[in-house]
């Protein structure tokens, strides 16, 4: 306990001489920071990068925190010292274009309830998931992984009813986005499906919120890219769990008739009906078997060519799910049958293949596995992810998928329609004005092979040529995980709703000293601001 009360002491003392505060080292270890505060090359290292590897910025020193207060007291302190210092959440670190990080004047929250570092540093997790079978919901840390909600709620039968892809990622990191898997064409993106949140403000303000408890912070924090709040708290929705899932996928060489198809089966909600429907598009020169497809046989591997993709050099994969257990086992082939009828795929390309539903949630982890055994996994990863409105969709297969990305791949690329309906236009998130728009999802690695186009040169200049081509185009599309250079950009981003994000930011934030990773607003540290030891000691 006494080398943990002189490290702390060593901390603060760096941070007094950097923000300028103008007390008492002892004095302020009576915030009561339960939690460990680092100034270790190694833990400053990892908060310095992210997943993207495209940006570094060194933080001042990373916080491990116990406990929603012990965020409250440190933020709180950010917000009342004199020269002010900035603040960063970090989940599991999966942003691209360092939207989790900070500079050497600020704090990184490391948010992680499970990390092997804080089991280094003897410290528990913050909160487990509490699930009420009654209610139908969970209660779980900010910080904690989807895949270890998802554990937590099978073992009584349940689970959240949208998701991610992947489930390595927090479920603050995901709420302050969106969330959104091959399920938000039904339940809406995981944003929509939130009955409660505890946040703690820029103020350092404990705040439950609602849609009857405080409901502008409540909106403004979901979607909001963690500038009202950090998320320590989220009650999230669920749904009796399917045990299993019949997962399909079929091949399309006409991209009208790929798009039609998806766009119906995305407009049914009552059985029969798909659970999850996403789709991919598979470039002239790859084989269909590429990490995300290891759906298909490795012995057995598949060529755009033996499928027909004539002319083109382009395929489209739809994918799509049934669930069901042992109530409907027996009419699930029938529901299939019926609705495979109704569309029109390559006869021949229909592939199919059964598996546990948690297995099949947790299926891109099995694809990061095998990339981390090659390397292939901690790479720069230049993402660029697009909600484009259906009307244009057409014109930027022809342009894009045809076109400026040519015949070679480094990374899988998603498309597939949401309706719009599905969202609650009161939160922070933002989609083109459509009712129907889909996800463009180019999620390549760079990679140092030889290959010039797999540089991360020649992948930084292909998205912007694809963003060149809709500003020219007059596609509006709207960014999701959107990295902009100017508040210019981002008023534009985020259209009407810019007035409602910069009044919640002043009444919520009004320092600016919450996620400045993502390089929205300035920090406001030239007004002076209480730092006596009764503004820093307030309660929680």
């Amino acid at each position: 306990m006494a080398t943990n009360k002189l490290l702390l002491t060593f901390v603060i003392c760096r941070l007094i001489i950097t923000v300028g505060f103008t007390v008492e080292p002892a004095e302020l270890l009576r915030l009561g920071l339960d939690g460990h505060l680092s100034v270790d090359p190694s833990d400053v290292e990892m908060a310095s990068l992210d997943f993207g590897l495209l940006s570094r910025a060194e933080p001042m020193a990373v916080f491990y925190p116990t406990s929603a207060q012990d965020i409250a007291r440190l933020v709180r302190a950010a917000y009342n010292s004199a020269r002010g210092f900035t603040v960063s959440a970090r989940g599991h670190g999966h942003s691209i274009n360092g939207q989790s990080q900070t500079n050497d004047n600020g704090v990184v929250i490391e948010m992680s309830s499970s990390s092997s570092r804080r089991n280094q540093l003897g410290l528990g997790k913050p909160a487990s998931p509490k699930v009420s079978v009654k209610e139908m919901n969970v209660d779980v840390w900010g910080g904690e992984l989807w895949i270890d909600v998802l554990r937590s709620t099978l073992e009584y039968g349940l689970a959240p009813k949208s998701w991610t892809d992947y489930l390595y990622l927090s479920v603050g990191g995901t709420l302050s986005n969106a969330g959104i898997s091959g399920q938000a064409f039904d339940h809406g993106p995981q944003i929509t499906n939130i009955d409660e949140l505890d946040v703690v403000t820029g103020k350092g303000e404990i705040l439950t919120c609602s849609e009857q408890q405080n409901p502008e912070l409540f909106h403004a924090v979901l979607g909001g890219l963690g500038q009202f709040g950090i998320i320590t708290r989220a009650r999230i929705a669920l749904e009796p769990a399917p045990q299993r899932v019949r997962w399909i996928r079929v091949l399309y060489s006409s991209f009208s008739s790929f798009t039609r198809d998806q766009e119906y089966l995305i407009s049914l909600h009552e059985n029969p009906k798909f659970d999850y429907v996403e789709g991919f598009v598979i470039a002239d020169e790859g084989l269909i078997n590429n990490w995300r497809s290891s759906f298909f046989s490795p012995s057995n591997p598949v060529k755009i060519s033996s499928v027909g993709a004539s002319g083109t050099g382009v395929l489209y994969c739809l994918e799509i799910t049934k669930n069901y257990d042992d109530s409907t086992v027996d009419t699930v082939d029938k529901e299939i049958e019926w609705l495979l009828k109704k569309l029109n795929y390559i006869p021949s390309s229909v592939f199919t293949t059964d598996l546990a539903y948690v297995d099949f949630l947790d299926r891109v982890h099995k694809a990061e596995l095998k990339l981390r055994s090659k390397g292939l996994w901690e790479v720069p990863h230049p993402w660029l992810n697009l909600f484009v409105p259906k009307s244009r969709i057409a014109d930027f297969d022809k342009a894009v998928f045809k076109g400026i990305l040519g015949n070679k791949t480094s990374g899988p690329i998603l498309i597939y329609p949401m309706n719009r309906n599905k969202w609650e236009q009161r939160s922070s998130a933002v989609t083109p004005d459509e009712e129907v728009f889909y996800l463009v999802a180019l999620l390549r690695s760079a990679l140092d092979n030889g290959e010039h186009t797999q540089t991360l040169q020649y992948l930084t200049n292909q998205n912007r040529q694809i963003l060149r081509f809709c500003d020219d185009s007059g596609i509006k599309v709207k960014q999701y995980l959107p990295h902009y250079a100017t508040q210019q950009d981002w008023m534009d981003h985020f259209g009407d709703k810019w007035s409602t994000f910069y009044h919640n930011k002043m009444e919520f934030d009004p320092r600016r000293i919450l996620a400045t990773g993502q390089r929205i607003f300035t920090p406001a540290f030239s007004h002076p601001a209480a730092s006596s030891i009764s503004a820093l000691m307030g309660s929680s």
